[in-house]
């Protein structure tokens, strides 16, 4: 049987450094990746400390992905975030300026909360239970 492991995520964004500046700045992920290729394209990858999943910011090349940036997923939640303390993110993003949606609220399976990111994509925020 094969094994399997999801390593990336594309998410589609206008600008490469704006978005760098935003995970990094923001968000605190870590930027893994930034290299160049050809026609002015860049290969870059930032991730949660401590997550093996990357998300690969592709720049818009075109009016079909421009119109898709913040709707890749047509409003609902498109990303999971797990965290080891939600108000404590919640207040630090807060002030960063993060847009949250909903929450908290109190499921079985932990503590969360729905935050837009810069471009509207909505993340679930998690602290699991």
């Amino acid at each position: 049987m094969s094994r399997h492991s999801l390593v990336a995520v594309t998410v589609v964004v206008p600008d490469y450094d704006e978005a760098i500046a935003w995970f990094t700045g923001v968000l605190g992920f870590q930027l893994t990746a930034d290299e160049p290729r050809e026609n002015g394209k860049r290969w870059v990858t930032v991730r949660p400390s401590g997550s093996a999943c990357e998300l690969l910011l592709a720049r818009a090349a075109n009016a079909r992905q421009s119109a898709a940036v913040g709707g890749q997923t047509g409003g609902r939640v498109a990303f999971f975030l797990h965290t080891d303390d939600w108000a404590r993110d919640h207040a630090d993003w807060t002030a960063k300026g993060v847009r949250f949606v909903e929450g908290p609220r109190y499921e079985p399976y932990g503590t969360v909360g729905v935050f837009e990111d810069h471009w509207g994509n909505r993340w679930d925020l998690i602290q699991p239970a």
